[in-house]
C-alpha cells in the first residue's frame, strides 16, 4: 500500500515550518494563532497526475477556518492580558480595551469587545491566504530538493485529489519558537 504523500514530506515540512517562521512573525497571526490555522488546515495537489502543472492548494472544502476564528480571538484576548507576546498584530472585533478589559476577557468575564461575522470572515480569509502561501512554500522547498515528481506520483496513485487530503499540522507547525 502508498503512503499518502504528506507521510513523505514530514522532514521538508520541517524545514518549511522553520522558514516560514518570519512570515508569520510579519502576518497579523501570532504563532498560537497559526499553530491552530494549520491543525485546520488541509491540503491537497490539484492535478498530481501532471507535475508540471500539479500544485499544493489549501482544501477549501475539507478546511473550515471560519469554525476556528472564535478561538482564535480567544488567544488573541489571552495573549492581550498577559501583555501581548508573541508577534500578531490583530485586532479582532475591537477588542483594544486595555488591561482592564484584557485581564476581564481572560478571566471569562466579558471586557473585549464582540467580533462579527464579517471580522470573522476577513480573518479566516487571510488565514486561508497565508496557508496558501505555506502550501506554495511546501512546493517550491519539494521541487528545490528534487522530489516534487515523487510526490505527486505517490498522490496520484492515491485515486485522485478526495484521497490526497491531509491535515497540515504537525508538532513542528509555527515555529514552536516565540
Amino acid at each position: 500500500m502508498t503512503e499518502e504523500w504528506t507521510n513523505r514530506v514530514v522532514g521538508e515540512r520541517m524545514a518549511v515550518d522553520q522558514e516560514f517562521n518570519d512570515r508569520v512573525r510579519g502576518s497579523e497571526f501570532s504563532s498560537q494563532e497559526w499553530s491552530l490555522i494549520m491543525s485546520a488546515t488541509q491540503y491537497t495537489i490539484d492535478d498530481p497526475d501532471n507535475p508540471d502543472v500539479a500544485s499544493i492548494v489549501v482544501d477549501r472544502e475539507a478546511t473550515n477556518l471560519d469554525a476556528i476564528m472564535p478561538e482564535l480571538e480567544n488567544i488573541q484576548e489571552q495573549m492581550g492580558a498577559l501583555g501581548g507576546a508573541g508577534g500578531g498584530k490583530s485586532d479582532v472585533g475591537g477588542s483594544s480595551g486595555g488591561l482592564f478589559d484584557g485581564v476581564k476577557s481572560a478571566l471569562g468575564l466579558g471586557g473585549g469587545g464582540s467580533s462579527s461575522t464579517d471580522d470573522y470572515a476577513e480573518r479566516a480569509e487571510s488565514a486561508r491566504q497565508l496557508a496558501g502561501e505555506y502550501g506554495s512554500e511546501l512546493q517550491s522547498h519539494l521541487e528545490a530538493k528534487g522530489r516534487w515528481e515523487e510526490i505527486c506520483a505517490v498522490a496520484a496513485a492515491k485515486g485522485g485529489d478526495a484521497d490526497t487530503d491531509t491535515n497540515a499540522g504537525t508538532d513542528a507547525d509555527a515555529g514552536a519558537t516565540e
